[in-house]
């Protein structure tokens, strides 16, 4: 019997299997080898989303995979039009980040109403200054993106005690009669209200840039701006000089749109900016459940069975509720 093929495009260290050694024959390609190696590929893993070499290769002649599983949230990397209009099916690993990015953001927001970043400054320099922080009970969140960890980071929130406003791409009622989540049309009014202001969007051509100098203008002086979702959200340069000029009070990337940071990148240096390495879903654990997800979704694909997890390929992410 011959085994299905599948493809691997590495990053260290390589996924555990498990259970599918000896069912299927493992191949790996970087992105130097990937194109030539997609033809004869069933399926295509990969492993590390932080290549863009699939968005490259996939255009190129011959067969392709049937299935294509990406062990991030984000699909961004991989799309391109040839793959979008095709029939091989995209997967994504939704669900495995929602709850640590969750953790991240509440953390974050608590470090910043509680002024740690300076504290720790300030106990380098051997500096006793004492200060009032922030309570967080009773402020206000809007977090842009729907998506499973938009509404984790929502409820993380709600649990602290701030009032959230989850804005998706379309409104929809809760059962209460009230947005459950509110549509695009709601966003300027909402970040305009808000205390903290969350992004956890996925990157699309309608979400690109999304906010702005413009959007940074609508914000309370008062305000913080977190991004968790993906780098291209944000333009960044209007984000350093809002901060800069105090027209925000404080921000915190976890992304960003060229990774991983410059050395040499000013955002390093620019104040009330928390800056951290696409850190914030990476709990330890992390890459196993990823390979146990892929493993699970593989007994799906080889019985013959629906896929979860399946991408709208024109949207750019997992339709949800």
């Amino acid at each position: 019997m011959t085994l299905p093929t599948l493809l691997v495009l590495d990053a260290d260290p390589p996924p555990r299997l498990g259970r599918l050694t000896g069912r299927v024959r493992v191949e790996h390609a970087d992105d130097s080898t990937l194109a030539g190696r997609l033809p004869s590929a069933d399926v295509l893993l990969v492993w590390d989303f932080t290549s863009h070499a699939v968005r490259a290769a996939w255009p190129g002649g011959g067969p392709r995979p049937r299935w294509v599983h990406t062990a991030s949230a984000g699909v961004d990397h991989l799309m391109c039009p040839e793959l979008a209009a095709s029939d091989t099916v995209v997967t994504n690993a939704r669900g495995v980040f929602d709850r640590p990015i969750a953790e991240y953001v509440a953390a974050l927001v608590l470090a910043m109403a509680k002024d740690l970043p300076r504290t720790l400054a300030l106990q380098r320099e051997r500096t006793w200054l004492h200060r009032e922080s922030r309570g967080v009970a009773g402020t206000r969140a809007c977090v842009v993106g729907s998506g499973p960890i938009g509404r984790a980071v929502a409820g993380m929130l709600e649990a602290l005690g701030v009032t959230t406003a989850l804005v998706g791409r379309t409104a929809r009622a809760g059962s209460d009669g009230t947005p459950a989540v509110h549509g695009g049309e709601d966003l300027d009014r909402l970040i305009a209200g808000a205390d903290w202001v969350v992004a956890a969007a996925p990157l699309t051509e309608s979400t690109r840039g999304m906010f702005d100098a413009r959007r940074f203008g609508l914000m309370r002086s008062s305000a913080h701006f977190v991004n968790i979702g993906r780098g291209p959200l944000v333009v960044e340069d209007a984000l350093a000089e809002a901060l800069r000029q105090h027209r925000i009070a404080g921000a915190a990337l976890d992304v960003f749109a060229s990774e991983p940071l410059a050395p040499d990148s000013p955002l390093w240096d620019v104040p009330g900016l928390i800056v951290s390495p696409h850190m914030s879903g990476d709990t330890l654990g992390w890459r196993d459940e990823l390979g146990a997800q892929f493993v699970e979704l593989y007994e799906l694909w080889a019985a013959g069975k629906p896929l979860v997890n399946v991408v709208d390929k024109q949207r750019g992410y997992v339709p949800g509720p």
